[in-house]
C-alpha cells in the first residue's frame, strides 16, 4: 500500500528510501559489468565510473577501489542509518513500489520533454535534422548488451559525479566562497553542472563528434535531472536515468 501523496512525496526523498532504492542499480551495474569484462575497471564501463574510479586507482592501486568501495557503502550506511533513527520507524514497502512508477514513468517520458525542450531552443526543423537517438551517441555502434550495462552505469555513476559531486560542490562554492544566495548558487549550480555534464560526452578516444543539437539536448536533460535530484532524490533520478537509456537502447 502507498501512503498518501504528500507523507509520500516526501519520504521518498529521505535517505533511508532514495539511497536504498538506488542501491540495487549499483549492485546490478557493477556485477553485469564486470560479468562482461572480468575486470573491476577496464572493459565495459561507464565513463563516470572510470573516472571517479581512476582517481582511487592511482593512488592506491587496486586497494585504492576497494577504499572506493568501502567509501561508498560508508557513506551510504551512514546515512542511512542516522535517518532510521531519526524516523523512529520502519520501512513502508508501499514507498518502494512508488518510486519505481515514478522511474519508470520518468524514464517513458523524459526523452520527449527534453527533446521538447531543445526543439523550442533550436526551432523545430533544427532538431529534427540532428541524428536519432542522442542521448546514446556512439554507444549505438555497441552490442545490446554492453549498451545495458553502460545504460545502467550512466544513471548510478552520472548521477552521483553530475548530481551529488559537482553541483552539490558548486552550490557550496557559491555559497560558502561567492557570498551568493542559495536560490542563486543552486541555479548557477545547475546551469554550470548541466554544460559540464553535455561537454563530458565529447571527451576521450569515445566521445561523441561535436554537434550544436545534441549539445544542447545533453545540456537541457542535464538541468532536468539537476531538477529532479532535488525535488525527488538520488534513487529516483539514478533509476530514471538509467531506464531512459535502456529504453532508447532497447527501441522503446
Amino acid at each position: 500500500m502507498v501512503p498518501p501523496r504528500q507523507d509520500y512525496w516526501r519520504l521518498a526523498r529521505a535517505p533511508r528510501y532514495s539511497l536504498l532504492f538506488a542501491l540495487p542499480l549499483l549492485v546490478l551495474y557493477e556485477a553485469a559489468a564486470f560479468a562482461l569484462s572480468g575486470d573491476a575497471i577496464a572493459g565495459v564501463r561507464n565513463g563516470a565510473d572510470v573516472l571517479l574510479k581512476s582517481l582511487f586507482l592511482t593512488l592506491g592501486g587496486h586497494r585504492g577501489l576497494l577504499a572506493f568501495d568501502l567509501l561508498l557503502l560508508v557513506i551510504g550506511a551512514t546515512l542511512v542509518v542516522r535517518d532510521l533513527r531519526r524516523s523512529r520507524g520502519g520501512l513502508q514497502p508501499g514507498i518502494f513500489l512508488g518510486m519505481g512508477a515514478e522511474a519508470v514513468l520518468g524514464g517513458l517520458v523524459f526523452g520527449v520533454v527534453a527533446g521538447t525542450l531543445t526543439a523550442l531552443l533550436l526551432g523545430k526543423a533544427a532538431w529534427l535534422g540532428q541524428p536519432a537517438l542522442l542521448a546514446q551517441g556512439t554507444a549505438v555502434a555497441l552490442d545490446l548488451p554492453t549498451r545495458l550495462v553502460v545504460s545502467l552505469g550512466a544513471g548510478i555513476y552520472e548521477e552521483l559525479l553530475f548530481r551529488v559531486v559537482l553541483v552539490g560542490a558548486l552550490a557550496w562554492a557559491g555559497r560558502r566562497l561567492l557570498g551568493w544566495s542559495p536560490t542563486a548558487s543552486g541555479i548557477s549550480a545547475a546551469v554550470l553542472g548541466a554544460l559540464i555534464f553535455s561537454a563530458f560526452h565529447y571527451i576521450g578516444p569515445y566521445g561523441d563528434p561535436f554537434e550544436t543539437g545534441s549539445f544542447v539536448f545533453r545540456a537541457v536533460a542535464g538541468l532536468l535531472f539537476s531538477g529532479m535530484y532535488l525535488l525527488r532524490g538520488l534513487g529516483i533520478t539514478a533509476w530514471t536515468h538509467a531506464l531512459y537509456d535502456v529504453f532508447l537502447s532497447i527501441g522503446v
